[in-house]
């Protein structure tokens, strides 16, 4: 499955991966109803899909224009998950580059996330990102060469935006052995990363949605983020920062029994004597334990 914002990025990556051999593919458009003119972007994919005789899934999130980047990256996150459960896609790709990579980790690093901030888009971060080693005018040199139409997202230019302010000011003043030197750090950290992660993993696979408290307690903080963190992604929550960790930990070493802290929307931790328990929320007052879906 491709995702396919009908920018330039994506519009490529469609046209490249479209002429793979025996490759089955369906192209997914989530608008997301910030911008007035967004149908305009998702009648040109739509239009590219059928000309490529491609199946095409669509859905409007209306969102609004006062919508965080947050907030509308996880509306579309969900929605390219329920599509690739629906048709049984294999991967879901998309089009981020070189440039996001430098981006996204600047951009994370200003929030004040941990290890993962850093190499967010490494190899196992979800999504196929088949042009993480290719830079933006790479793409855009394709798309005119091979007259392959897109459409610029005005609110791009909105330097209020964190991620548009670090594209716009930041990246255009470093170098390219400043860029060079970015990047080694980021596959230093990626390569760091996949240990840590296995070795966490391996640590949590038996806990599913428990742990030990007094074990926990026990755990130097530094480390008690990094189970924390590990621990939540296995249970399904991956849309946190830094401050809602530490938040988490510290509520799960001195809260007293019985007392319960707000993950997300859908999920708590609940504080016993000796565990510690992620539930899910209910309208009743009786929480259910959930399944370790890692």
């Amino acid at each position: 499955m491709v995702a396919v914002s009908g920018g330039v990025d994506s519009m490529v990556l469609l046209d490249v991966v479209r002429q793979l051999p025996g490759v089955l593919l369906t192209v997914a458009h989530f608008e997301h109803g910030i911008r007035a003119d967004s149908d305009e972007d998702r009648k040109l994919v739509e239009q590219t899909a059928k000309r490529y005789s491609l199946p095409f899934a669509y859905e409007h999130g209306n969102l609004g224009p006062n919508a965080s980047e947050a907030r509308a990256r996880t509306a579309r996150y969900d929605f390219l998950r329920r599509v690739q459960q629906q048709t049984g896609a294999a991967a879901i790709l998309t089009a981020h580059h070189r440039d996001d990579v430098l981006e996204t980790a600047i951009f994370n690093l200003l929030r004040g996330t941990g290890r993962k901030g850093l190499a967010p888009l490494g190899p196992n971060a979800g999504p196929i990102r088949p042009f993480t080693h290719i830079y933006k005018k790479e793409l855009m040199a394709y798309a005119r060469k091979h007259h392959i139409a897109w459409r610029e997202d005005s609110t791009n230019s909105d330097e209020t935006y964190t991620r548009n302010y670090i594209r716009h000011t930041i990246i255009p003043r470093l170098n390219e052995q400043q860029k060079q030197l970015l990047t080694a750090h980021i596959s230093r950290a990626e390569q760091s990363n996949q240990v840590i992660d296995r070795l966490l993993d391996a640590l949590l696979a038996p806990t599913e949605n428990q742990l030990a408290r007094g074990w926990f307690i026990m755990l130097p903080h530094q480390v008690a983020r990094e189970v924390m963190a590990t621990w939540l992604r296995q249970n399904g929550c991956r849309d946190f920062d830094r401050k809602e960790i530490e938040r988490l930990v510290t509520a799960a070493k001195v809260a007293l029994p019985g007392k319960t802290s707000d993950i997300n929307r859908d999920l708590l931790l609940h504080i016993g004597k000796d565990s510690l328990e992620i539930r899910r929320r209910r309208q009743n007052r009786f929480s259910q334990p959930i399944r370790n879906k890692a």
